[in-house]
């Protein structure tokens, strides 16, 4: 598989909140947030990040999507697994 993806991930003001930044255009200028799996249904990244124990909000705007994690779970159990949703999601690009 190649990689030709550019994730970066940084830190939010929100200690439960992570950013990937991807390095291109996810919506156009509208954001899309999604707070449960059921909400995340239609929309592939969002339902695989879903898809991760102790993921409780994906919000999408322009070239970053921001996963929120419940208090109780650990960012070791998270991250790892999100960047690698994220990447799979985009591999057919």
């Amino acid at each position: 598989m190649s990689d030709r993806l550019t994730l970066k991930i940084l830190p939010t003001p929100n200690v439960n909140a992570l950013k990937f930044v991807v390095g291109r255009r996810l919506t156009e200028g509208r954001s899309q947030t999604f707070r449960s799996a059921e909400e995340a249904a239609g929309h592939p990244l969002a339902a695989g990040l879903f898809a991760i124990p102790g993921v409780v909000q994906v919000f999408v705007l322009n070239d970053f999507v921001t996963v929120t994690r419940d208090p109780a779970a650990a960012w070791e159990e998270i991250a790892g697994r999100a960047e690698t949703t994220i990447r799979e999601h985009f591999a057919g690009d």
